[in-house]
Formats: C-alpha cells, structure tokens, sequence
C-alpha cells in the first residue's frame, strides 16, 4: 500500500537512511521491481527476490541509502556502491513527481564527490519505462551488456543496458 501523501506536490527532502526506514523502503523497492522487471528478467532472478528478501536487503544497505522525503513520507530511495547507481525506486503514488530525477541526480554528485568520473546503472532490456526515463534525465545509454545480479549463492546473468551519467 502506498504512503498517502507520499506523491502529493510539494518539495522532496533528500536525506541519509536510517533503520526506520527500511519498512518503507522494502515496500517501495518490492514493488518497484515488481513493475520493472517480472516478465523481463531470468526465472531464477524472480526466485530469488522473495518477498522476505527486500526488507533483509534494505536493512543490509541502510549505509549506502538516501531517501526522499515528501510531506514526512518516504516517496523513494536510491542505493550507491563504487561507481554505480545501484537501486532507485521511487513509490508508486510519487512517479512522474520528479522524485526519481532529483534522486538520479543526487547519486550522480555522490559518485564524482567519491573520485569517480561518471556514475552507471543498469536496466533490464525489457523495462523499457525505466530505459526511456533515464534517457529523458540526460543519461547515455551505452548498449547492452549481461549484469550478473547478486542472488544467495552466486549471480543471475540478466540482459541489460548500462547507462552512463551525463559528462558534467
């Protein structure tokens, strides 16, 4: 169920995770990666992502998350590891409020303050939503790649595009 208020207009604040908002976050990534990817990745990817696996996974990365807060409500999160924007998602009731670019661009100036040059991410080939709306955020799509996911025990080879922040 989504937060009520959590896509209402208003201003975003971007801010570090705490252990109190892994509920939400779990919520939020679950169905999130419901929507972008069942039916466009691997069998043994969609086994791996249990229900019980997002909340274990969103208390594991607390460290590396930022959400975005609207009207005291988290309205998405994005994950950063190294060089990569490794998770964004943002609430059902709050996309296409912008919520997903300033998260974008908040990972973006993590990834150069850390050194890197550029930050990348990877989406599914088939979540076509999800390549057009970092392709509309400036983001160079640089072709397909395989993404070997991390699933308990090892990885799950999936189709993906790598797309690269824009130069600055």
């Amino acid at each position: 169920m989504s937060h009520p208020t959590a896509g209402t207009p208003g201003p975003v604040e971007l801010r570090p995770a705490t252990p109190a908002d892994t509920e939400a976050v779990a919520r939020i990534w679950h169905e999130g990666w419901a929507d972008a990817h069942l039916g466009q990745v691997p069998d043994a990817l969609v086994a791996a992502r249990t229900p019980t696996s997002f909340p274990e996974r969103a208390r594991e990365r607390v460290a590396d998350t930022t959400v975005a807060v609207r009207q005291g409500a988290v309205a998405g999160f994005v994950m950063v590891a190294g060089d990569e924007v490794d998770q964004l998602y943002v609430d059902r009731a709050a996309r296409g409020a912008d919520v997903g670019g300033a998260l974008l661009g908040h990972a973006a100036q993590a990834v150069r303050d850390a050194g890197h040059p550029r930050a990348w991410l990877a989406v599914a080939t088939g979540n076509a939503p999800g390549r057009r709306f970092y392709a509309r955020q400036g983001w160079v799509d640089e072709g397909r790649f395989v993404h070997r996911a991390p699933v308990p025990g090892g990885t799950v080879e999936v189709d993906c595009h790598r797309f690269a922040s824009p130069d600055r």
